[in-house]
């Protein structure tokens, strides 16, 4: 089932995820609809409070772009570690309109469970590092406007307010 996207300013994107204590179908399902929903969007990555639930659940699916990965569904995702620098843009569903050069580590090591409870580490490196370290920004309640300038965050907030009031809903 598509689930709707929350749209900045909600709360639930300022807030850190709860961790998930129990794998159990409630969680299955949420996973099953957060992959239904990046889809539709379409999107590389989803986590779970983009969808209003304040849980630390994270997927990723950059084969659209890089053939050669598969789907990744990460349960209480943390960096392990990270080396090098990179910029590159990014843009976030989540945040309408909005794309802008965001510095992120080269390679990440991340550790999780997947969605069987088993503990996984995850290798990624250029663009899978860089959705990696932006979904689990999402679990962490940070968002790529809090990784921007002032200036550039506060232009954004200014727009928004505008499309607010001209009733503007996507």
């Amino acid at each position: 089932m598509v689930l709707e996207i929350v749209k900045y300013p909600h709360p639930v994107l300022k807030t850190q995820a709860r961790p998930v204590e129990k794998i159990d179908d409630t969680i299955h399902r949420l996973i099953e609809n957060m992959i239904d929903t990046m889809r539709q969007a379409p999107g590389i990555g989803l986590a779970a409070p983009q969808v209003g639930e304040s849980k630390q659940v994270m997927i990723a699916d950059i084969s659209s772009v890089e053939p050669h990965n598969d789907l990744i569904v990460l349960i209480n995702p943390q960096i392990a570690d990270a080396e090098g620098e990179m910029v590159g843009e990014e843009g976030c569903l989540s945040i309408l309109d909005f794309m802008s050069e965001i510095k992120r580590y080269a390679r990440v090591k991340v550790c999780g469970l997947n969605r069987e409870g088993e503990m996984v580490e995850i290798m990624g490196e250029g663009l899978l590092a860089r959705v990696l370290q932006h979904e689990i920004d999402h679990l962490n309640g940070i968002l790529i406007l809090d990784r921007v300038s002032s200036l550039k965050r506060n232009l954004y907030k200014m727009r928004l307010k505008k499309w607010m009031r001209e009733g503007r809903e996507d």
